[in-house]
C-alpha cells in the first residue's frame, strides 16, 4: 500500500455526506481512531504511535494484481499444511504495543495467538504484532522517499515485536528481510527467486518470480 505525503488536513468523505476535514495536528487514541474508521469505511488510514493520522493512497493496477497473487500464494501455502497460521490482507489494522495501528499488505499470525484473543478483540483492531508482515512497494513508492518511508515502517514493525518482515521491491526485483530486533536496515537479496519462511513455519515460502511478473 502506498504512503501518501503528510497532508495539512485529512479529508474523509462519503458518497452522500459532506467532506470532513481534520486538522493536521489532531491526535487520536486507538479507540477514537477506530470510531473514525467505522464512520468513514472508504478512508485509507493508519494511526501513528503519537496519535497522528497517516493517510494512505489506493494502489495502481499492477500493484493490486501483485498483491492478489501474493495473497493467493500465502493461501495455498497455508492450505497445503499450515493450518496453524491465519492470513490477513491490507484491510486489517493491527493495534501494536506502542499504540499505533498499522496495516501491512499481508500478515500472518500463529493460530494459537489468534485464539488467545477475545471475540471482541478479533472484531476490532487485533491487539497483537503479527508473526510475519509483508509490504509490497508500489510504483508511487519507487523514489527514495517512498522506499525510505516503507523501511521506517518495517523498523516500527520490528520494534513492536514482529518476528519476520519481508519488504518486496518489484521495480528492483529485490527483497529486504527484517527480523525482530534488527533495526535500521533489512538483509537485502537481489535476483532471488524464492523467499523462505521456514523459521516461522515449515514449508512457508514465496515464489518471487510470480510476484515480479506484470
Amino acid at each position: 500500500m502506498a504512503l501518501a505525503p503528510p497532508p495539512t488536513s485529512v479529508q474523509l468523505s462519503g458518497l452522500e455526506q459532506e467532506p470532513l476535514l481534520l486538522p493536521w495536528d489532531l491526535r487520536l487514541t486507538p479507540e477514537q481512531f477506530e470510531r473514525v474508521c467505522q464512520a468513514n469505511p472508504e478512508a485509507l488510514l493508519e494511526l501513528a504511535a503519537d496519535g497522528a493520522l497517516i493517510a494512505m493512497t489506493p494502489t495502481g493496477g499492477e500493484t493490486g494484481n501483485r498483491n492478489s497473487r501474493l495473497l493467493i500464494q500465502l493461501g495455498m501455502a497455508v492450505g497445503r499444511g499450515q493450518p496453524s497460521l491465519r492470513i490477513f490482507d491490507s484491510s486489517t489494522g493491527f493495534l501494536l504495543p506502542d499504540g499505533s495501528v498499522l496495516s501491512p499488505d499481508a500478515a500472518l499470525v500463529l493460530e494459537e495467538r489468534w485464539q488467545g484473543l477475545s471475540p471482541e478483540q478479533r472484531r476490532s483492531f487485533p491487539p497483537l504484532s503479527p508473526d510475519l508482515v509483508i509490504e509490497l512497494a508500489s510504483t508511487s513508492d519507487e523514489g527514495r522517499r517512498g522506499v525510505a518511508a516503507l523501511r521506517r515502517k518495517m523498523d516500527l514493525y520490528q520494534a513492536n515485536g514482529v518476528r519476520l518482515g519481508w519488504l518486496l521491491l518489484p521495480h528492483e526485483q529485490a527483497v529486504e528481510i527484517w527480523r525482530c530486533g534488527q533495526l535500521g536496515m533489512g538483509e537485502r537479496q537481489e535476483n532471488a527467486s524464492r523467499l523462505d519462511g521456514s523459521e516461522l513455519a515449515e514449508g512457508l515460502g514465496l515464489d518471487l518470480d510470480e510476484i515480479w511478473v506484470v
